[in-house]
């Protein structure tokens, strides 16, 4: 959701020449219409991995989706089309096959409706070059980056600590649970929280599952830990950490670097392949370290003190991590929807 926004503003052009399509009853229609960029949704549904007594329902409203999309195009009659994947997608996409497209590949694996919607665009804007290698036809392929939102970057460390109101004397822990929560982090940190306590200021993203739980089992704890359902300045938090505990979706090839912030990443067991894929990539290249989410309650602990208590480490971390930073890969990707409509 929060690259094809930043593309859309990065293109600079009347809200009133733009449209987002996205799937009924879809999260990102309030954070859209918040930025007053027009939106409509059209019926959509998975087909994989669903079961035989789901599929001719979601079948049929894949079809649905199709003539939605058709009547929208017919109306709407879009120079370009951006798609950064999800099923809701494919039916504008097949609908759009005359229409020039461009695909923005979010993660370093693309999913199956990815890599069905790569053979229909013209163009193909990936994260990281190493997601090269699943996509047959190399002439569509240009590397970008992940594009990063403008309020991101208006931090830095000094502002972010201020922000909380954070001792810079103090080394901080930023945990992440994501909008929704991650419920195995939110519980192994609360395990472990009078501990890192002792050393360290905590930033926690609960998320709005566990808020409540998490605000009874924390309201007499120090002033060194500061718990939020949800946060807007997330710049902030990235900004003034020194190491970050998260999930491992597509956001962390691209926020992580821009604050060359070393991660303890955890992929989410229920989408393991894809952000283990996005885990690896960062590993690899020294950036991160990864826990798996059953070892959470006896690895955490003892992976955040030996590269707390290891400058060195954390340095090369931090290092690496900023290495893989685009600055300008929303502009970059606006330039390839602006070449096939014909602008530049």
């Amino acid at each position: 959701m929060y690259p094809a926004v930043t593309v859309a503003q990065a293109l600079k052009i009347d809200p009133d020449n733009l449209l987002w399509v996205g799937s009924q009853g879809g999260m990102e229609e309030a954070l859209v219409k918040r930025l007053r960029i027009p939106f409509t949704s059209i019926p959509a549904a998975g087909v994989h991995g669903i079961g035989l007594k789901k599929l001719p329902g979601n079948l049929f409203k894949l079809f649905k989706g199709y003539l939605a999309s058709r009547k929208i195009l017919k109306k709407f009659r879009p120079n370009v089309l951006l798609f950064t994947g999800g099923y809701v997608a494919i039916p504008m996409a097949v609908a759009a096959l005359r229409k020039p497209a461009v695909l923005y590949v979010p993660d370093i694996e693309p999913g199956l409706a990815l890599k069905f919607l790569a053979h229909l665009a013209d163009k193909i804007a990936l994260t990281a070059e190493v997601s090269e290698q699943f996509f047959p036809n190399q002439e569509k392929l240009t590397m970008t980056g992940y594009p990063i939102r403008e309020d991101l970057k208006k931090w830095n460390s000094e502002t972010g600590q201020a922000y909380f109101k954070l001792k810079p004397n103090l080394h901080t822990l930023l945990f992440m649970g994501g909008s929704s929560g991650a419920r195995s982090i939110n519980y192994a940190l609360l395990d472990i929280l009078p501990e890192l306590l002792k050393d360290f200021q905590i930033i926690h993203l609960t998320g709005h599952l566990d808020w409540e739980a998490i605000q009874e089992r924390t309201q007499n704890l120090s002033p060194r830990y500061q718990a939020f359902p949800y946060l807007h300045e997330m710049g902030a938090a990235l900004a003034a950490a020194d190491l970050v505990i998260s999930r491992a979706g597509a956001s962390t090839l691209g926020e992580y670097p821009l604050f060359g912030l070393p991660a303890i990443l955890v992929p989410y067991p229920y989408a393991w392949h894809y952000q283990k894929v996005n885990a690896d990539y960062l590993v690899k290249n020294n950036a991160a370290v990864m826990i798996r989410d059953e070892a959470l309650n006896e690895e955490l602990l003892p992976t955040i003190r030996r590269l707390m208590h290891d400058p060195e480490e954390l340095n090369n971390m931090r290092k690496a991590m900023a290495s893989l930073a685009h600055s300008d890969a929303a502009g970059k990707i606006a330039e390839l929807i602006q070449e096939l409509a014909g602008v530049c």
